[in-house]
């Protein structure tokens, strides 16, 4: 069988919008002919389930799944996206979210990119049949001694990895951030380039206010404490007990959140352009 470059397989994927892999087997059946390779896709009905590349998935749903291993907790979270909302509750969409997670936590140092090439014929045959693009968009997991999850229907979910305390506690805290939409766990956690931001526009705020420059000072000190307070897990209050905060909460149970992450379907997404 003659070696079909990357360059050629890859042409091929920027015609059709199908995958590397489908293209090369395609190239590899026509013996290199770009044309042939082409028809042949066409033929097979490929093609067409490809061309809805150019359609935007910003629906979809989350799907979350946990273990254990050998004393160490795991949890892996998954985007897959498609265009309306009435695919995504279906049933063979669901499934293929979920078989796609269960390879991926099966698979634990394979990268997003590796799931879709090993799932990509799955991937075109559900497009074939639902007439929608589908598109596995974000992966995350996580491995900690306590690993919490919590999903909201099925278009949040948050993945906690905790030392000390319970799942329980961590299905607590993930509930809190899916509703929160916390962004860091600790406020010394807060890139400063966010920080530097914020505190241009106290600045610009607290100028505008006319009061003398020690004035302004403390202005905008309290309320960079507050924006960081905020946007940061232990600072915040906690959604069931407002009277004290998640941090509380958890230093009660002598535990402690390594990471955290939180996934809403199409955050992010460009209506217009979708997401490379």
């Amino acid at each position: 069988m003659a070696k079909i470059d990357a360059s050629v397989v890859k042409a091929l994927r920027d015609r059709t919008g199908l995958g590397m892999m489908e293209c090369k087997k395609a190239l590899a059946s026509a013996g290199g002919d770009m044309e042939q390779a082409i028809a042949d896709l066409r033929k097979a009905g490929a093609v067409k389930a490809a061309s809805r590349s150019a359609k935007v998935a910003a629906e979809g749903l989350v799907v979350v799944a946990t273990a254990a291993d050998n004393g160490i907790a795991r949890g892996g979270l998954l985007e897959v996206n498609c265009e309306t909302d009435f695919v995504a509750r279906g049933d063979d969409f669901i499934a293929f979210a979920n078989a796609g997670l269960e390879q991926a936590m099966a698979q634990w140092s394979a990268t997003l990119d590796e799931l879709r090439q090993s799932l990509e014929e799955q991937r075109v045959e559900l497009v074939r049949k639902v007439g929608e693009n589908i598109h596995l968009r974000r992966l995350h997991r996580v491995a900690a001694p306590v690993v919490g999850h919590y999903l909201h229907g099925q278009r949040i979910g948050v993945l906690v990895g905790q030392q000390g305390g319970d799942a329980r506690l961590a299905a607590e805290v993930a509930m809190h951030i899916a509703a929160m939409d916390t962004r860091y766990v600790e406020p010394d956690q807060v890139p400063s380039q966010v920080r530097a931001q914020e505190q241009e526009i106290f600045l610009a705020q607290a100028r505008a206010s006319g009061k003398p420059p020690e004035v302004q000072e403390k202005m905008v000190a309290g309320r960079m404490r507050k924006f960081l307070a905020e946007i940061s897990l232990v600072e915040q209050s906690y959604i069931r007990d407002p009277d004290r905060t998640v941090g509380s909460l958890l230093k009660e149970a002598d535990a402690q959140v390594l990471e955290f992450i939180r996934f809403e379907v199409g955050a992010g997404l460009d209506a217009a352009a979708g997401d490379g």
